[in-house]
């Protein structure tokens, strides 16, 4: 690292002056220190998976649309309470299981609708309201797979378009 605080090798984020974050191919590397000639000592942090990834992304897009816990155990097959770990962590989606490929459909939801509308509220209100081409409120079609399936093509159709 030079004086002005760039990086010689690899690409380094500034977090604060004692602290570093270096992105490699092979994980995330957290450097702690002073800046100037100290020794670095560096503490590997590992890539997370991607069911650990999966879980939490789908309970913050579900938050952030306005799905309760229970609605979202109800979509995904689960309970609540798995729900509950997904959020904290003690409980990752399985990549076999259908409960994968629906959660995967949440997250393509969230996105979807976050590119179309550009905010949270604006997504809530799309999915509590009702949808004359959908023939429902699209928040009680995605409670089943089928419908789950149907919001999302709908979405992906409208952000197709010129």
């Amino acid at each position: 690292m030079n004086a002005n605080g760039t990086a010689l090798r690899g690409r380094f984020f500034v977090l604060c002056p004692a602290l570093f974050l270096a992105v490699e191919n092979i994980g995330v590397y957290i450097f702690y220190g002073i800046t100037g000639d100290a020794m670095f000592t560096p503490q590997i942090q590992a890539s997370p998976d991607a069911a650990t990834v999966l879980s939490k992304a789908t309970v913050r897009a579900a938050g952030a649309l306005g799905i309760s816990h229970g609605r979202l155990a109800q979509i995904l097959g689960v309970s609540a309470a798995t729900v509950s770990r997904m959020g904290s962590g003690r409980y990752q989606l399985a990549g076999h299981r259908k409960e994968w490929e629906l959660a995967l459909l949440v997250v393509r939801l969230f996105r979807s609708l976050d590119s179309i509308v550009g905010n949270q509220d604006a997504a809530r209100r799309w999915l509590q309201g009702e949808n004359l081409a959908l023939g429902a409120k699209p928040e009680d079609l995605i409670l089943s797979a089928e419908g789950l399936v149907r919001v999302v093509q709908y979405l992906d159709a409208s952000r197709a378009r010129i």
